[in-house]
């Protein structure tokens, strides 16, 4: 039964726009208890859980253990295999669109599919776009660059995404990227697809910002470095996008 896929469509369907977290597990339970507590009651919509580095399953557990304390949605956001946990509800089964390396197209998705099966998490089909060079989640993943003045290949990407079956394209910027995406790139998306949830992340860190997005056409916003700084500024970004 996919419970979450509905959570989340359910909400859009409301015209409702979403907020996630994203927590890397290699930060201390205590913090992350006290971060999910804020997001929680700034109105964020669900949790992600995953790193690109230094991820070990037992911290994944952990971490999920902690967050489902508080009632919404756990995804695993896998930058590996090492991110899955039977503690989560589901998890982003992405396929690292841009790569030029095939375990990011089918070795890890072929790795993770009995683990998946095993624990019973619920599988959010994802094409996962990575923009921007200068980031650790590029650098692992061996990623072709997008042009910032080229929104039309991202339409292209989402096109081939829902062409494939899958139901979510998320727009990455990359962990601690210097700016967001262009926001034509979720507009050029919503454009040329018909069904393809778009979630935009990465550089996220004014309310502004996050507003621009979801204007533009992006249905879910997720937040991660921004809400480690300052968990004030994540509040009001949470609520920037609530209050469209």
């Amino acid at each position: 039964m996919l419970k979450v896929h509905r959570y989340i469509i359910d909400k859009l369907s409301s015209s409702e726009k979403l907020h996630f977290t994203l927590i890397d597990p290699d930060k201390g339970v205590d913090r992350v208890d006290a971060i999910a507590s804020k997001m929680v009651e700034a109105g964020t919509d669900a949790f992600l859980i995953g790193g690109s580095l230094a991820v070990t399953p037992e911290e994944a557990s952990t971490v999920a253990r902690v967050l489902k304390k508080h009632g919404l949605p756990v995804i695993v956001f896998p930058g590996n295999i090492n991110c899955l946990t039977p503690e989560a509800d589901a998890v982003l089964y992405m396929l690292l669109l841009n790569t030029i390396d095939p375990y990011y197209l089918v070795g890890a998705q072929l790795a993770g599919a009995p683990i998946i099966r095993k624990y019973g998490l619920e599988p959010l089909p994802t094409g996962y776009l990575v923009v921007y060079q200068e980031t650790a989640v590029a650098h692992i993943g061996r990623i072709i660059p997008v042009p910032e003045n080229k929104p039309e290949i991202v339409a292209a990407y989402g096109m081939a995404a829902e062409m494939l079956g899958l139901k979510y394209l998320y727009i990455e910027g990359g962990s601690g990227a210097p700016k967001p995406v262009p926001p034509s790139f979720p507009k050029a998306v919503k454009k040329a697809t018909k069904e393809l949830v778009v979630i935009v992340g990465g550089g996220i860190r004014s309310p502004g910002k996050a507003r621009e997005l979801v204007e533009a056409g992006a249905d879910i916003i997720v937040t991660g470095t921004i809400v480690e700084e300052s968990v004030e500024k994540a509040y009001s970004i949470i609520k920037a996008i609530k209050s469209l």
